[in-house]
């Protein structure tokens, strides 16, 4: 990113270092990371399913794990509706991200 040509024409204009970096620099590099650890909280978050069972830890993940040997249809069809809610939650936190990150993206026609 540091050798870029927006890069070159900030610091041509006499913009410091530091305001390089954080403005047009970092701004830039953030897109990707914003990417990757979206869908990666929101896997972080939905696999506490998977821990509260191996490690025997009360929770909702045990819950639904318990409601489904039981057959308890509501409490698995409410355990999905929360957890498809917590990752369309973080997928839109993203996409903010990314209208905060860089104004032209959420600019589209």
């Amino acid at each position: 990113v540091l050798g870029e040509d927006y890069i070159r024409t900030a610091q041509a204009k006499g913009l410091s270092q530091r305001v390089v970096t954080v403005r047009h620099a970092l701004r830039n590099a953030l897109i990707p990371v914003v990417t990757y650890l979206g869908p990666l909280a929101a896997a972080v978050l939905t696999g506490s399913l998977v821990v509260e069972q191996i490690f025997a830890i009360p929770g909702m993940g045990r819950y639904f794990v318990t409601s489904i040997s039981s057959r308890d249809y509501p409490m698995v069809m409410a355990v999905v509706v929360i957890y498809a809610l917590i990752i369309v939650g973080v997928n839109l936190l993203v996409d903010i991200l990314y209208t905060v990150i860089d104004p032209r993206i959420g600019h589209g026609n």
